[in-house]
C-alpha cells in the first residue's frame, strides 16, 4: 500500500493591524495602580486590546475564542474586566495577568450590555435575544434571567441604594424590576421609537433617556417609601425637583403610562426634555462613575458633554432666580412683573437650560464620527474622554471642568498600529521578513516577526501591489489608474505614472524580475520595465518603469497574471472568460469560458500547467494549459471569490471569500484540505510568502491576520469526522432546552444558565462516574458475599484502573471531584439533564459527604437543587424516606458548625483590627496618602511660622 500524501496544517498565529472593532465600546481601566485615564480597553475582534494611551502601545492582550466581542465593562475594583461575544457568553477577565477563571453562558446570541453593582458582587447582562440575566461574580453561576422585553436590550442600569434594576430595549419599553421577587413592577411608555441610551443622574433621583429624536428625556424618580416616611413625620408630601422642572401640561401624549393604574415602590414622571444640537438618534450616552457629567453623541461628528449639577447649587441658582425676578416686579408692576416671570417659565419647562440642574453642553467637534465614548473625572475636576473612532482610531480628550466654559484638548490619537479604511492588497517582501499592506490613504509595511510598522507612507487609494525585486522599492496601482512608486529608505514617494484611464485592478511582475504588467478598466492591458534614471534633485539614479507595449481588448481588464516561464499571459475580463496570449507576440492562444459571473481573482501553478479561477459564483474552476480543459469546478465559498494564490512550489491554493472564510485545496486530487476561520468581515485579500510557511490575510474587520504552516498533519478523513462531530455537538446544543419543573412558561423569572455543549460533556461525566461508582459496589458486597460463604477473608478485587489513576481513590470520592471539577456556571444546568434513576445513588452519596464534612457547602448547592426540580419522585419514593430524613438532620448540623467557625473567624478578626488601632492610634485601612498630605502640610505651616518669627 503507498503512502498517503501529507498535508500540514496551518495554524492562527497574530492578530494586528485593528485598533478598536467598532461592534463594542470604549473603557477607561486601570492597569497595577497605574495613572487613571492612561490605559484604555477596546475591543479588536475577538479579543481585547489594553493600549496605554500615552505611550501608544499595547500593554495587555485578553485573548478569545472565535466569537466577536460585542461589549465589555471594568469591575468598580478595576481589577477585572467582563467581556461580552456574540454567541451570547460572558468571560471574566483579570487585569492583572490577562486570565480569565470565570465564565458564564446564558444568552442566544450577542451580548448588548454589561453592567456591575456598586459592591462589583452581581453582573446583570442583557442581549439582542431580549433577555436579561443576573449573575452571581462570587459564586460564579447565574440568579435569574429576567424576562419581558420584545426586542435588544440596550442598557441596564443598578439602583446603589435600592434592590432595582431599570433596563431599556429598542421596543421603545424602559421596564423596572424589583430584583427581591424579580418581577417588572413599573413599564415607562413614554417614548415614540427605540431607547439608545440611559443614565442615572442627581443621586438617582433623575432617569434621562435618549431616542431616535434629538430629546433627552428627564424623568424624575420618587421612592415611595420615603413619601410615605415623610407624611407620616407630618412633612409635606412635594414632587422631587418640582422647583427645577415643572410639568403641568396635563395634555402631553408623552406622559408616562404605566401597566398597573396604582404605581408601586416609586413613581418615574416626566420632568422636561434636553434638547441636544444633534438631529438624528443617540448612538451612545454615558456618565462618568459619579454621575457629575453626561457625555452624549449621535451619527454626526459632534460629541455633546453636559455638566450635571449638585441639588443644592441647583436650589441656590434657582432661588436666585425668584429673588430677582421679584426685585424687578417691585419696580414695576407688581402682578404684571410675576405673571411675566410666570410665563417665561413655563415656555422653559421642556428644556434644561444652564440655570437647572443640567449646565448648556461642551462640544467636542471630530473629525470623524465617532462610534463609542467613555469619560472618566479625575482629580482637580478634570475630566478625561475616550472615543473610539469609525475609522479604526481612538482618540482622548482633557476637559477642565472647574473652568467657566472648558473646552475640549487632544491628549493623544492611537492611529500607527492600523489603517483607516480596508486593505485591499497585500504583499510579501522576497526574504519573507516584510509584509505590505495598502488601504485607500496609507501604505504600511510591516516586520512579520514583530508586527510592528516600519514605514507608513500616504498613497492614493490602492487596489493592488507588489515588491520591486531587491526590497528596496515598492509599486501599486491605484483606483485613478496610477502606478506609485516608493522608495522604503526614505519612505517617500518616488514617482507617480499615468498608466490607465480607470481602475488599475491588477499587477503582475514578470518571471525575469524585468518588468511588470498592468491591467485595468480601459480595456488594456500594458507592459512596463524598469529602468533607472538620473534623479536631478538628489543627484542619483532612481527606479522607474518605461511603458514597452499595449494589448487592447473588448472587456475590462479584472486580473493578469504571467506564467512562470514567460511563455503566456492569463487575463480576466469583464465577460466572464479568461483568455491566454503568448507573451512573446500577444497572439491569441486559449479562451477559458464556463463561468457564470466574473473571474476575480487567478493564478498558475508554479510548473505552468495549472491555472485555477475564482469567481464572483462562489465556484472555483482548474485547467490545464495545455489544451484548456476544465480538470473540475468546485464549490469554494458561500459568496464571491475574492483571492487565490498557489503555494510556491506545489499545486495546493488558498483561496478567500466574502463568506469570511480562507480555505486550502488541492488541484490535482481537487480535495478540500482545510478552513481558516477566524476574520467576521469578508476577506478581501491573502499573500502567501515566497517559501510557502506564512499567509497574511485582510479583512472589512479591519484587521491583518497572520498564519504559519506547522508541522502537524492533517488526515482529511479524520479532518472531515472532525467537522461533522462539531455540527453534530452545536446542533445537540441548540437544541430544546430542558424543562425545569414546576417552572412557569410564560414568566417574567426563568433559570439564567443554558444548555451548552460543555454542561452536556459534564452530565456524561456525572453519570459515567455514577455508573463506575455502582459498579465498585456491586463489586465489594459480591466480594463480602463470597467471603462469607467461603468462611475467611480473600483477596480484594482489582481495583478500576481509573481510580488507580486517580491515586486509589475511593469510589464515592471520585464522584465527588468529577462534581468538583464542573463549573460553578454550568452545575445547575448539568445537574438537570441527570436521568432520574442517578438521583437515588447521589442523594445516597451527598448524605455520606455531609457526614464525613467533604464540600458541605457544594453539596448542600447541588441537594438543594436536585430537590427542588425532581421534588415529586422524590417525595413519592419510600426508599429515599429514611436518606432524607438523615440528610435533614445532618446538613442543619454540618451547616450550623461552618456557620459558628465563620462567625468565631469573623469576631477574631474584629478584635485583631480594634488591637491594631489602638496600638497604632490611627484607623486601620486608613487612607495613607490622605494623612501623608496632611503632615507635609503642616509641617510646611510650622516651618513657614519659624522662618517668621526668625
Amino acid at each position: 500500500m503507498g503512502l498517503t500524501k501529507q498535508y500540514l496544517r496551518y495554524a492562527a498565529s497574530a492578530v494586528f493591524g485593528v485598533i478598536g472593532s467598532q461592534k463594542a465600546n470604549v473603557a477607561f481601566v486601570t492597569m497595577r495602580g497605574g495613572e487613571r485615564g492612561r490605559f484604555v480597553a477596546v475591543a479588536a475582534c475577538e479579543h481585547v486590546f489594553i493600549w496605554d494611551v500615552r505611550k501608544a502601545e499595547k500593554v495587555l492582550i485578553l485573548k478569545g475564542n472565535k466569537h466577536e466581542v460585542t461589549y465589555l465593562c471594568p469591575s468598580p475594583d478595576g481589577i477585572h474586566v467582563a467581556v461580552g461575544y456574540e454567541d451570547g457568553a460572558v468571560r471574566i477577565f483579570s487585569l492583572l495577568n490577562g486570565e480569565s477563571n470565570v465564565s458564564f453562558n446564558g444568552h442566544k446570541s450577542a451580548v448588548t450590555v454589561i453592567r456591575y453593582d456598586t459592591l462589583g458582587s452581581r453582573l446583570v447582562t442583557g442581549s439582542k435575544d431580549t433577555d436579561v440575566i443576573v449573575w452571581d461574580v462570587i459564586n460564579e453561576c447565574g440568579l435569574y434571567r429576567l424576562k419581558g422585553h420584545k426586542d435588544a436590550v440596550t442598557q441596564a442600569l443598578f439602583l446603589k441604594d435600592k434592590n432595582l434594576l431599570v433596563t431599556s430595549s429598542k421596543d421603545s419599553f424602559v421596564k423596572w424590576w424589583d430584583l427581591d421577587t424579580q418581577h417588572c413592577f413599573k413599564t415607562m411608555l413614554g417614548h415614540r421609537s427605540e431607547v439608545w441610551g440611559m443614565a442615572l443622574l442627581n443621586q438617582e433621583s433623575r432617569l434621562i433617556t435618549g431616542s431616535a429624536d434629538s430629546e433627552l428625556r428627564a424623568w424624575d424618580i420618587n421612592y415611595l417609601e420615603e413619601v410615605s416616611t415623610e407624611e407620616e413625620a407630618g412633612e409635606p408630601k412635594e414632587k422631587k425637583g418640582k422647583s427645577l422642572l415643572d410639568d403641568d401640561d396635563d395634555d402631553d401624549e408623552e406622559e408616562v403610562v404605566d401597566e398597573s393604574p396604582e404605581e408601586r415602590i416609586l413613581s418615574c414622571k416626566k420632568a422636561g426634555s434636553l434638547l441636544r444640537e444633534a438631529r438624528d438618534r443617540v448612538v451612545s450616552m454615558t456618565t462618568d462613575a459619579k454621575a457629575k457629567v453626561l457625555a452624549c453623541h449621535g451619527s454626526d461628528t459632534v460629541l455633546e458633554v453636559f455638566s450635571v449639577l449638585p441639588e443644592d447649587e441647583v436650589e441656590r441658582v434657582m432661588a436666585k432666580k425668584l429673588k430677582r425676578a421679584k426685585k424687578k416686579a417691585r419696580y414695576t408692576n407688581q402682578h404684571q412683573g410675576l405673571r411675566q416671570y410666570q410665563v417665561h417659565s413655563n415656555t422653559h419647562t421642556r428644556t434644561l437650560s444652564q440655570t437647572h440642574s443640567i449646565n448648556q453642553p461642551t462640544n467636542i467637534l471630530c473629525h470623524v464620527y465617532p462610534r463609542w465614548v467613555d469619560c472618566l473625572m479625575c482629580a482637580g475636576g478634570e475630566l478625561k474622554i475616550a472615543m473610539l473612532l469609525q475609522n479604526n482610531t481612538v482618540e482622548t480628550y482633557s476637559l477642565k471642568m472647574t473652568d467657566k466654559n472648558p473646552t475640549g484638548t487632544k491628549t493623544s490619537r492611537l492611529t500607527l498600529g492600523g489603517h483607516r479604511t480596508d486593505a485591499r492588497t497585500l504583499a510579501f517582501s522576497s526574504d519573507n521578513i516584510a509584509i505590505l499592506s495598502a488601504s485607500g490613504d496609507t501604505v504600511k509595511v510591516w516586520n512579520r516577526s514583530t508586527l510592528q510598522v516600519i514605514r507608513t507612507m500616504a498613497c492614493e487609494y490602492a487596489l493592488c501591489s507588489l515588491f520591486v525585486p531587491g526590497d528596496r522599492q515598492i509599486i501599486l496601482g491605484t483606483k485613478c489608474g496610477k502606478i506609485q512608486i516608493f522608495d522604503l529608505a526614505s519612505g517617500t514617494l518616488m514617482e507617480t505614472v499615468d498608466a490607465h484611464n480607470g481602475a488599475l485592478w491588477s499587477l503582475c511582475l514578470s518571471p525575469d524580475q524585468r518588468g511588470i504588467v498592468t491591467g485595468g478598466t480601459d480595456k488594456r492591458v500594458k507592459f512596463w520595465e524598469f529602468e533607472l534614471i538620473m534623479d536631478k534633485d538628489a543627484a542619483q539614479k532612481r527606479l522607474t518603469v518605461k511603458h514597452m507595449r499595449t494589448l487592447q481588448l473588448d472587456e475590462d481588464v479584472l486580473c493578469v497574471k504571467y506564467s512562470p516561464d514567460q511563455r503566456l499571459l492569463a487575463v480576466s475580463l469583464l465577460d466572464c472568460t479568461v483568455k491566454v496570449f503568448y507573451t512573446d507576440t500577444l497572439k491569441f492562444f486559449l479562451s477559458l469560458y464556463g463561468h457564470k459571473l466574473p473571474v476575480l481573482c487567478l493564478d498558475i501553478s508554479h510548473d505552468s500547467a495549472l491555472i485555477a479561477t475564482g469567481s464572483a459564483d462562489r465556484n472555483v474552476k482548474i485547467w490545464g494549459l495545455d489544451f484548456g480543459d476544465c480538470h473540475r469546478s468546485m464549490f469554494a465559498h458561500d459568496d464571491s471569490v475574492m483571492f487565490l494564490q498557489f503555494v510556491p512550489k506545489t499545486h495546493l491554493f488558498f483561496t478567500a471569500g466574502k463568506d469570511k472564510k480562507i480555505k486550502q485545496w488541492d488541484a490535482d486530487k481537487f480535495e478540500h484540505i482545510q478552513t481558516l476561520e477566524g476574520h467576521h468581515r469578508e476577506v478581501w485579500c491573502l499573500a502567501i510568502s515566497p517559501n510557502g510557511d506564512h499567509i497574511v490575510s485582510s479583512s472589512h474587520d479591519k484587521s491583518l491576520r497572520l498564519w504559519e504552516r506547522t508541522r502537524e498533519p492533517i488526515i482529511l478523513e479524520e479532518e472531515r469526522e472532525m467537522e461533522r462531530e462539531a455540527e453534530f455537538e452545536e446542533g445537540m446544543a441548540k437544541g430544546d432546552e430542558p424543562v425545569v419543573p414546576g417552572e412557569i412558561k410564560d414568566a417574567e423569572a426563568a433559570p439564567a444558565a443554558k444548555k451548552t455543549i460543555e454542561t452536556v460533556k459534564a452530565a456524561e461525566r456525572v453519570m459515567e462516574a455514577l455508573e463506575l461508582f455502582r459498579s465498585e459496589s456491586r463489586k465489594m458486597e459480591e466480594h463480602q458475599i463470597a467471603c462469607q460463604s467461603a468462611g475467611k477473608q480473600l483477596p480484594p478485587p482489582k481495583a478500576n484502573p481509573i481510580l488507580v489513576a486517580f491515586g486509589n481513590v475511593s469510589p464515592s470520592r471520585y464522584v465527588l471531584d468529577v462534581i468538583k471539577k464542573v463549573r460553578s456556571s454550568e452545575l445547575e444546568v448539568s445537574l438537570l439533564v441527570l436521568p432520574f434513576p442517578y438521583i437515588p445513588d447521589l442523594l445516597s452519596l451527598f448524605n455520606c459527604y455531609v457526614q464525613d464534612g467533604l464540600e458541605v457547602e457544594l453539596v448542600c448547592r447541588c441537594l438543594f437543587f436536585l430537590l427542588r426540580i425532581h421534588f415529586g419522585q422524590i417525595s413519592s419514593n419510600q426508599m429515599l424516606l429514611t436518606v432524607i430524613d438523615e440528610l435533614r438532620i445532618n446538613t442543619i448540623s454540618k451547616v450550623r458548625e461552618i456557620r459558628d467557625v465563620l462567625g468565631f473567624n469573623s469576631a477574631g478578626l474584629q478584635f485583631l483590627q480594634r488591637e491594631v488601632e489602638s496600638k497604632e492610634e490611627v484607623m486601620f485601612f486608613a487612607d495613607a496618602t490622605g494623612l501623608l498630605k496632611e503632615k507635609r502640610r503642616k509641617r510646611k505651616k510650622r516651618e513657614r511660622a519659624i522662618l517668621t518669627i526668625a
